[in-house]
């Protein structure tokens, strides 16, 4: 058995699972959700949102639910994948007006990652409200700092409404190194940090992460009945390519691969579910991206058939991947490839926060010995991130949800 290959579950455990997983998320109140908190922070006030197609208390958008109650609504800031979520990774944002509501939609992913003074001068809060997937090269990390930066600049209350991180079960990866800090990796965290949106927030405020170490005036409005112990389906796809709940699991290690000369499954219907390449040898699983207008334009190898590994499938759709970044899939790869000079791009150590785990899988460094090497910071970085915790942890079980 390779390192690709799975025991399948039963229908029955899946089933068990999936009714668990139902019962838990049916008890989860979303910051969103919790309008009594926060309205009275809005009255009378100019409010800008940095919202996109996962902003919505029980199917319907934030904007349009504050706008109902007469909300003053003045900008709407729009991260990577834009407001509606229709743009493909990397693609510029443009700024536009909301056909809807025309409100004015001010790009971060465009020119700017931050909002301008203009844009801010105008407003009195501003809400952030945006499903995160817990992953350190996850942009919208970035954009939540320069959001903080521009509110603390000018003393602009900023509100951030949680939500649950899919991958906040565990903590793993190599902590970044700030030589080689971008907006694919802003902070000193391993690829896995383990925090929701609120909690990272309150880790950029408390570290003194923001230029100068300024501090933003912050207030989250924290969850009822979340737990950092279970796994959580998220009912609206976070961006383009992560439509499943096998994607986003998979993602903080197949991610690396965009730093390879590898596919990660762009332009087909299960992007982050394989990995492959026109040259591999190894694996019997094909496929062939394809341009998808909004989705994956110009993907890595398009319109080639690729070679490589599914590395999961219904039958493990819930638990697909041990609770750990799986850098032995880059290493089994990278031993079997022909064309070993071409393996690597540049890009692949602003993914991995630094030059040393490339080096280590060329020189054959074992998967324990490269996670050895990882030890001490992740140790300092999981020690720090229990001074920021608003909920139970995955390693207390006495603990109780907070109310």
């Amino acid at each position: 058995m390779t390192r690709f290959e799975y025991k399948k579950i039963s229908l029955l455990t899946i089933s068990l699972i999936l009714i668990n997983t139902y019962f838990i998320h049916a008890q989860i109140i979303t910051g969103a959700q919790q309008l009594n908190k926060y309205l009275p922070l809005l009255k009378n006030k100019r409010v800008g949102l940095v919202v996109n197609q996962t902003s919505t208390i029980n199917n319907t958008h934030l904007v349009d639910t504050l706008g109902k109650l007469n909300v003053k609504l003045v900008n709407i800031f729009a991260p990577e994948h834009g407001f509606r979520g229709d743009h493909s990774a990397g693609a510029k944002v443009k700024s536009s007006v909301d056909a809807k509501t025309g409100i004015p939609v001010i790009s971060l992913y465009g020119k700017n990652y931050k909002p301008s003074v203009a844009a801010m001068q105008g407003l009195d809060v501003v809400i952030f409200d945006i499903q995160d997937v817990g992953v350190r090269f996850y942009t919208y990390i970035s954009t939540l700092h320069y959001v903080m930066e521009a509110c603390a600049e000018q003393q602009k209350l900023l509100i951030v409404l949680d939500r649950p991180n899919p991958n906040g079960y565990y903590v793993d990866g190599p902590v970044l190194d700030t030589a080689f800090k971008s907006f694919v990796g802003m902070h000193p965290v391993p690829i896995v940090h383990g925090l929701t949106i609120g909690e990272y927030a309150k880790m950029i405020n408390g570290q003194g992460w923001l230029k100068k170490g300024i501090e933003c005036p912050l207030t989250v409005i924290s969850m009822k009945g979340y737990t950092h112990r279970y796994k959580y389906h998220l009912p609206i796809k976070p961006s383009p390519n992560l439509p499943t709940a096998e994607s986003i699991a998979l993602y903080p290690s197949v991610c690396l691969f965009e730093g390879t000369n590898y596919s990660v499954g762009r332009g087909t219907d299960k992007p982050f579910e394989f990995i492959g390449s026109p040259g591999c040898t190894v694996g019997d699983f094909t496929f062939t991206p394809r341009s998808i207008k909004g989705v994956a334009e110009n993907p890595p190898h398009a319109n080639k058939k690729c070679r490589g590994y599914l590395l999961t499938d219904f039958a493990t759709n819930v638990h697909p991947i041990k609770p750990q970044l799986h850098i032995s899939w880059l290493i089994e790869l990278y031993q079997q490839d022909t064309a070993k000079s071409r393996f690597f791009i540049p890009f692949f150590n602003q993914l991995a926060g630094n030059n040393v785990l490339q080096e280590q899988i060329k020189q054959g460094v074992s998967e324990d010995e490269i996670r050895k090497s990882w030890e001490p910071a992740l140790n300092a970085y999981k020690r720090l991130r229990k001074k920021y915790m608003l909920y139970p942890d995955f390693d207390n079980h006495t603990q109780k949800p907070q109310e």
